[in-house]
């Protein structure tokens, strides 16, 4: 018998707008995980992968997903590697660098009410000099552009 495909969910994930002034969330197909760790994983996994044409990932070339582990309060703790390296820099940039991760990881995990991101393992004051990253952070809705996506 033919292998059984891969079971998947409907997941929320960010790009950035083509003016990169806020985040656009598109549904995609993410392959289903047993259990809250592994499905954060593979949400992510989807978010830092390269979007098709027209969206504009707000995550930085080359960054990778090196742990993800959710506390008993509800906050999750996701753990990058090489997204300060490559980052472009601005306020605003990095804000949408932040909240497309932390949008993805709330909007798709109820459990999770708050993301921390780690880099190399280690609490950083921020990714690229202008967004505190010290503690967790919840969804913030007001910097998603809702109904204006492109066509996929």
């Amino acid at each position: 018998p033919p292998p059984s495909e891969t079971p998947h969910i409907a997941a929320t994930l960010f790009y950035a707008t083509a003016e990169g002034d806020a985040l656009l969330p598109v549904q995609r197909e993410v392959p289903l995980a047993e259990g809250l760790v592994a499905q954060g994983r593979q949400i992510l996994t989807a978010q830092f992968a390269l979007p098709r044409a027209p969206y504009i990932s707000a995550i930085p070339p080359g960054t990778m997903l090196r742990a993800f582990y959710v506390t008993e309060k509800g906050d999750a703790f996701v753990d990058v590697s090489g997204i300060s390296a490559a980052h472009p820099g601005g306020s605003l940039t990095e804000l949408l660098t932040v909240h497309a991760i932390v949008n993805a990881v709330t909007a798709n995990l109820p459990a999770v009410q708050r993301v921390q991101i780690l880099v190399d393992g280690k609490e950083v004051d921020t990714i690229a000099g202008h967004v505190d990253i010290r503690r967790p952070l919840a969804r913030d809705a007001s910097l998603v552009r809702e109904g204006e996506a492109p066509a996929p």
